[in-house]
């Protein structure tokens, strides 16, 4: 469709149905996110159950299906901002349980704002910068297949069926392929380590960023895993536990959780801010424009196209303002001291403006289901607690806790703001009219954050948290809350590993040197600094997966320059890989937040399980059919995508 081409977008039904999908998705992935560490971006499920429905009515249009999944995966987004941060609360005993209204605050506020901040930064990161956001361009291929059918959504029906069977039949799952294959070996006082996570869905995102990024991320892992990790080891007494030593795989799992993780917290502190930095212009632009065009729309009525035409700049600074003073007066009842609670309410608004930033960049890298919200989150309750210690004191009892309600804010803000930017992608493509996509970002954001507070009490009360008095036989693990109260904590007794934190922060400094010489050199190949500490940072086994899916993408265009195809032929070849790989994510995505609904209804996370207890023969052929299966969808997106017409 054309630019001015006017399409019924904010209707009635796609109101009810984008806030049904936004509580639904939000529970599902508060329970995957505490269970297994990780979240799923629901756009792309979303836009597909979307479509499901909507064909139920007479009238329908792709743009109506685009606002259901913007105000749908706000939920999810939020959900991860929520459940990163705030159960450090009670994991640090300071809760006993949820408090409805402030987590209701927090979150909708928090979110809000996360909305607001990057709606200024649309023009720089997706029509200037021309970032990837691999799952906004996946989500326009899903909208924009099921309005034309035929070929186009075969190839991503085929592929999200690959997806979801795979996603079904492992661990979650069935329980017959693993979700992870590692191993680990002793080397004299030393330990290596290697692992993959066994997903056609990381694979889709690494064949979607390119090469270049896959490379980078994939050198992130091996400078923590290979080399820190075993120096690191070299170091230290082998753990040894009622005369049994640490399995090597425990060994260095923990030596990475506790130390050189650390690297990447200190690496995206710098690369961060360098991130600001370089993007000031692009920034300042998005901002002025933003100012332009709401100058351009006086009382004759807008000039700019719809597709260009954001929420105006007057609406955007009085809502940041109403989201504000709530956020002021909650850290006032907290600490009971002006001071202390204007400082906080001012680096909530600081650095939640600069990390939204930098997690819409990040997500436009790596998408927002990769995008390392809590590094970021690490940063900012470090940052926070460092100010707070200033203030309040080292040892202050009270202080671990305030630092956290800013993370809470800014996790919540960051999360939205790599969301809302994958989703204004999508309507950038499909041309939608981004002040719309907008408002419903907030309706989506509003209604998660309504009922995320019951949903953390009832899974509070049915598992607990690892760690903590409230766990149960099968506790959640809530890795990132934990690590926030770790961090919070460390600062304010002392005991944060500050030496990894300036190691990689100075890693970040060489990385960001080397770039700028590639590009004063002019070289093809660059390092931009996020990529390197977003892969130093996260696990290993997430990694490899994304670096095959960009070797895949490599041997295409290698084939597509072999073969010399015609522009029309490559942009074929390249729309048909594209689709492959969203209906991966497609599928996997689905099947991951639906077999949440029976684990929380039962309350059994083994309930679907078939094998309990697999002998090491079973397990070693599910690892063994696993790497066959994903190197076989690997194969099947080269070969479809290599082909310059139809499958």
């Amino acid at each position: 469709m054309t630019p001015n081409q006017s399409l019924p977008e904010i209707t009635l039904k796609a109101v009810i149905l984008g806030v049904l999908l936004s509580v639904i998705l939000s529970a599902a992935n508060a329970y995957l996110g505490l269970f297994a560490g990780m979240t799923v971006s629901a756009s792309i499920p979303a836009a597909v159950m979307s479509m499901g429905i909507l064909r139920l009515f007479r009238k329908s249009n792709i743009l109506e299906n685009n606002i259901v999944q913007t105000a749908a995966s706000a939920g999810e987004a939020l959900a991860a901002g929520v459940i990163f941060t705030i159960p450090a609360l009670v994991i640090m005993d300071y809760w006993e349980s949820f408090d409805y209204w402030w987590v209701a605050i927090i979150a909708g506020f928090g979110g809000l704002l996360g909305v607001l901040f990057t709606i200024p930064l649309r023009r720089a990161l997706i029509v200037e910068d021309g970032l990837k956001f691999p799952e906004g361009i996946a989500t326009a291929e899903v909208l924009e297949s099921g309005q034309q059918g035929g070929k186009d959504i075969r190839i991503i029906v085929k592929s999200a069926l690959a997806g979801g069977i795979f996603k079904l039949g492992a661990g979650s799952g069935f329980g017959l392929l693993p979700d992870t294959v590692e191993a680990a070996r002793r080397f004299g006082g030393t330990v290596g380590y290697l692992g993959t996570n066994l997903s056609p869905a990381l694979l889709a995102v690494g064949y979607i960023v390119g090469l270049n990024i896959a490379v980078l991320i994939v050198l992130g892992g091996v400078l923590n895993w290979l080399i820190a990790v075993p120096i690191c080891a070299l170091f230290q007494e082998w753990p040894i536990s009622n005369g049994t030593a640490m399995a090597p795989v425990d060994f260095a799992q923990a030596i990475w959780s506790s130390q050189t993780r650390y690297l990447g917290v200190g690496g995206m502190l710098v690369g961060g801010l360098w991130t600001i930095f370089k993007l000031r212009s692009s920034i300042l632009g998005g901002i002025r424009s933003g100012l332009a065009a709401y100058q351009k729309t006086g009382d004759s009525g807008p000039v700019l196209e719809r597709t260009e035409m954001d929420m105006p700049m007057k609406w955007i600074l009085i809502l940041i303002i109403g989201s504000v003073v709530p956020l002021f007066l909650l850290y006032q009842t907290f600490v009971a001291d002006i001071a202390v609670s204007l400082t906080m309410a001012l680096v909530m608004l600081v650095t939640g403006f600069l990390f939204a930033a930098v997690a819409g960049y990040m997500s436009g890298i790596v998408g927002a289901s990769n995008n390392p919200i809590s590094g970021v989150t690490i940063a900012t309750v470090t940052i926070s607690a460092l100010l707070l210690v200033l203030l309040m004191g080292m040892g202050n009892t009270e202080g671990p806790s305030a630092a956290i309600l800013i993370g809470a804010v800014i996790c919540c803000a960051a999360s939205i703001a790599g969301d809302n930017l994958q989703d204004l992608k999508a309507g950038y493509i499909v041309k939608a009219t981004p002040w719309k996509q907008q408002v419903m970002q907030m309706v989506g954001t509003v209604s998660a954050a309504l009922v995320l507070a019951p949903i953390l009490t009832l899974l509070l009360k049915a598992y607990g948290f690892a760690g903590h008095s409230s766990a149960q036989a099968n506790p959640l693990i809530a890795a990132q809350a934990n690590l926030m109260a770790s961090v919070s904590q460390g600062v304010f007794s002392g005991d944060l590993p500050w030496d990894f934190v300036g190691i990689g922060a100075f890693l970040a400094a060489l990385i960001i040197v080397l770039d700028e010489i590639l590009l004063r050199r002019g070289s093809s190949f660059r390092t931009p600094v996020l990529a390197v500490t977003i892969g130093i940072y996260l696990p290993l086994e997430l990694e490899v997966p994304i670096f095959a899916g960009g070797v895949v993408y490599y041997f295409v265009k290698l084939h597509q320059e072999r073969k010399k195809h015609a522009p029309s032929m490559i942009e074929k070849s390249d729309r048909q890989g594209l689709l492959f790989a969203s209906g991966l994510i497609t599928g996997e995505a689905i099947i991951g937040i639906l077999l949440a609904i029976p684990i929380v209804a039962t309350g059994r996370p083994d309930f679907m399980i078939l094998f309990k207890n697999p002998s090491a023969l079973f397990s070693q052929t599910g690892s063994a059919l696993g790497i066959l299966l994903v190197a076989m969808i690997a194969l099947w997106l080269y070969r479809v995508a290599r082909k310059p017409g139809p499958e």
